[in-house]
């Protein structure tokens, strides 16, 4: 939901512009600039309107100006739209040059302060969709992955490596972790993506009919095959196989993919005649494959055969700071898609996803964000309706807003990258996936020692 603050120390003013907004922005009051910091941080405003002539100094503006400084220090996204008096407009510029992002002039007229008001929310949703992709980007180019752990950062890193080569990959993880998301990028950014992405899931196939599945099988070579048909295999020619959950996959089968893999050429069922074929194979698994080799239900020549690469994704719950981040994201598209674009998380409800362990890692998190869309019955989603447990977020130990939350967690990635790099910046840029000035700027910005950074820094 909109959020806006006005500040503004005259109580009829403050009436008149509360009602000139409609239901779906959300407004609150402040009377001086202690009052307007408090609401600041504890409702991170998209826009606040700013009377300049604030106490103890309501004839002038020092007040106003110190406030207006406050704010786009402690929160440089909020957009600040000045309300000066008619005869002011030196101080409406240099408000503006200070940083302000719009300026209004009384007396009160709704429907230009509306307009004003609104066009400040609109670049202010613009910034957030400018920086979400970003985010989603953090460096990387893969679709649909959201992630700002160095754990996962460092997967992408190896993702944007390993696609250009044709190595077999293994992805390892916890279900709902985004591995087949991982297999796709393998392929999109490889020089097989305008070829076939054939993906099977070697659990969901029963044992008999998986193998033609994969293989495919002649006219005539079992009852009901009226004709013959290719298998994922051939299916994938040119472009990239994709295995999902190889860890299921019956023994019998694991030796004839173990021969597909060494000698390129399948063999259909009811064929003596191998047919040659050029595919990319990625595998993955939720399953630990040195348990099951243990266990005599996995081949170990196999294993090796498909690990020349292995990416292994960590759980949510170890990507400390991913939670928020993927949440949010999660809460802009599907709140788009099902027609609610304006719903936003309480504190409560971040709180309760930070904390969460996230068992069913991102998947249930989608679940759980659609679940919230549909039974918000306001603009602010709550623990409650993510059906979260949320007692945390009223211990005074956990009294901080989304934008602390935000900032620990980015504070312990960028310590983790330079611990990493051995403080050695360009390095640890380059794993954060932003620019060596950006970096200098978080360090400067959390006091980060940067003093034992190495050559390159």
């Amino acid at each position: 939901m909109k959020q806006l603050l006005i500040v503004e120390d005259d109580p009829g003013l403050q009436s008149q512009m509360r009602w000139c907004f409609s239901d779906d922005v959300e407004v609150s009051v402040a009377s001086d600039r202690d009052t307007a910091l408090a609401a600041l941080r504890r409702l991170e405003p998209q826009v606040v309107t700013l009377d300049l002539g604030l106490p103890p100094d309501p004839g002038g503006a020092t007040e106003g100006f110190a406030l207006l400084e406050d704010i786009l220090r402690l929160s440089p996204q909020t957009k600040v739209v000045v309300v000066t008096g008619r005869e002011d407009k030196e101080n409406a510029v240099k408000a503006v040059g200070m940083g302000a992002s719009d300026f209004y002039q009384k007396p009160l007229d709704a429907d230009i302060l509306t307009f004003v008001v609104n066009r400040a929310f609109r670049l202010a949703e613009l910034e957030q969709e400018n920086r979400l992709l970003a985010s989603q980007n953090n460096g990387t180019h893969i679709k649909g992955i959201v992630a700002s752990s160095p754990e996962m950062l460092t997967i992408c890193r190896t993702v944007e490596k390993v696609a250009p080569t044709d190595v077999t990959t293994l992805i390892t993880g916890e279900t709902g972790t985004g591995k087949e998301l991982l297999a796709q990028a393998l392929h999109d950014h490889s020089q097989r993506a305008d070829k076939p992405f054939a993906a099977i899931n070697c659990a969901a196939i029963p044992e008999n009919l998986l193998e033609s599945e994969l293989f495919g099988f002649e006219k005539g070579s079992f009852t009901g095959a009226t004709q013959s048909k290719k298998g994922k295999i051939e299916s994938a020619n040119g472009g990239t196989l994709f295995l999902d959950e190889i860890g299921d996959m019956p023994m019998p089968l694991q030796a004839k993919l173990l021969r597909f893999l060494q000698e390129r050429v399948v063999d259909r069922v009811g064929s003596v005649k191998p047919i040659p074929v050029d595919v990319r194979v990625v595998c993955a698994t939720h399953r630990n494959v040195q348990d099951l080799i243990a266990e005599g239900a996995f081949r170990e020549d196999l294993y090796y055969r498909i690990s020349e690469i292995t990416l292994d994704v960590p759980a949510l719950r170890d990507r400390e700071g991913d939670a928020i981040v993927i949440a949010q994201s999660l809460l802009m598209s599907l709140g788009k898609q099902m027609d609610r674009p304006n719903l936003s998380f309480s504190e409560d409800a971040a709180l309760a996803i930070s904390a969460y362990a996230w068992p069913g890692n991102v998947r249930e998190m989608i679940n759980k964000v659609k679940r919230a869309i549909i039974m918000a019955d306001d603009k602010r989603i709550t623990a409650e309706d993510l059906l979260l447990p949320y007692e945390q977020a009223c211990d005074s130990d956990y009294q901080l807003n989304l934008r602390q939350v935000r900032e620990h967690a980015e504070r312990k990635a960028i310590l983790q990258a330079l611990s990493s790099c051995g403080h050695n910046m360009a390095q640890a840029s380059r794993l954060l996936g932003i620019t060596r000035p950006t970096l200098y700027n978080l360090t400067d910005k959390y006091r980060i020692e940067t003093s034992t950074a190495t050559n390159g820094t």
